[in-house]
């Protein structure tokens, strides 16, 4: 991302989208910064593609403003935005080959022949597809139409790119290396990327910053690793990885910490994400990662049962019913020297309440 004070490349100022009386977008404020990879992370339903849909111009706004460098861009249609725009289905046209793919939007500016076939040879080359340029979509893999429809978005070098859950039709193996060519490309070419994945893996990985939506709304507008450590809300920390999410009241508050009576009145360290008062309902999000299985009767641990036991290949899932607690998942790496308990087992747990965090209860609705 660029680290220069430069006015952000797109502005959204009070953005709405109405559908009837079904209201998408609600009062939406963000500021895109130039050459940053912001991804779009929410469940179905949340407002992220119609958010990209008002940026790109497939959608209009029922209010509000949008900038793209300074311009209005709200009422423009799309092809007047500047903005290239990747698909999930890629949307080539499949009777042309992969050149001639690359080589239309240039076309539709009016490019000249030569200069078509140089630019259009530099972006074969770029996304290593050198030798496919005369291959029609149908002759390709699902990886090389992606790149084919990466090509095409940015070789008419658009002031941004645009990408609706591109990645979404590949395979595990082939998602994974087409992630690493993004970074690798956004890396090289430096243009602002704006990305749209219900994915938050996808997300964490990709992202500069995650703009994390409900209802409508951006709950949380973070860098990924600030999200998944400092939650602001029990909605973020449930939707970010794994997380077990314990409700309880405010029983104390202290210098930079809180402590929660939860469950069958077990009690629980954390800190706080703010607003929390003495008696309110609160969640504490305990990642499985931050629990660690102890012997039974230890005196540092709290007592638990082992409910279930999942292997997971590169860990274990370990689900502990805790005293006074109620289920908690625990995350145990596959190359740990500690012994895997099996179902039934009585053991004892430790929380690293360092890590633990509390937020507001209604956060989470």
């Amino acid at each position: 991302m660029s680290t220069t004070h430069s006015p952000p490349i797109v502005r959204f100022r009070g953005v709405s989208k109405a559908y009837g009386t079904f209201v998408a977008i609600r009062d939406l404020d963000l500021d895109i910064a130039r050459g940053e990879f912001l991804t779009f992370l929410g469940p179905s339903g949340s407002g992220k593609t119609t958010t990209l849909m008002l940026l790109t111009g497939f959608e209009m706004a029922s209010g509000g403003a949008i900038e793209l460098d300074g311009q209005r861009i709200e009422a423009r249609p799309a092809h007047k935005r500047d903005i290239g725009v990747v698909f999930q289905n890629y949307a080539l046209f499949p009777h042309m080959s992969a050149a001639e793919n690359i080589a239309f939007p240039l076309k539709v500016r009016g490019m000249g022949r030569a200069q078509v076939e140089e630019e259009v040879k530099r972006a074969l080359a770029m996304m290593h597809l050198a030798d496919k340029g005369d291959r029609k979509p149908g002759q390709l893999s699902g990886g090389q139409q992606q790149r084919v429809a990466l090509a095409r978005a940015i070789v008419f070098k658009p002031r941004l790119i645009v990408l609706d859950e591109p990645l979404g039709a590949l395979d595990k193996n082939l998602r994974e290396q087409m992630q690493d060519e993004l970074k690798a490309l956004h890396r090289q070419i430096g243009i602002t990327m704006v990305f749209v994945t219900h994915d938050q893996s996808e997300a964490l990985t990709l992202s500069d910053r995650v703009a994390v939506f409900k209802q409508g709304r951006i709950e949380q507008l973070d860098t990924p690793e600030r999200l998944y450590r400092l939650p602001a809300t029990a909605f973020v920390a449930g939707f970010i990885g794994e997380n077990n999410l314990v409700s309880g009241k405010v029983e104390h508050i202290g210098d930079g910490d809180i402590s929660v009576r939860v469950g069958a009145g077990g009690l629980l360290h954390a800190k706080p994400a703010g607003g929390l008062r003495h008696g309110d309902a609160a969640v504490v999000a305990i990642r499985p990662e931050h629990i660690s299985l102890l012997r039974a009767g230890s005196p540092d641990g709290m007592p638990a049962r082992v409910v279930q036991t999942t292997y997971l290949g590169d860990s274990y899932r370990v689900d502990v019913n805790a005293d006074g607690i109620g289920v908690l998942k625990v995350k145990v790496s596959g190359s740990a020297t500690v012994e895997i308990p099996e179902a039934g087992a009585l053991i004892g747990i430790r929380v690293a309440e360092k890590s633990c965090r509390a937020l507001p209860a209604d956060s989470s609705k």
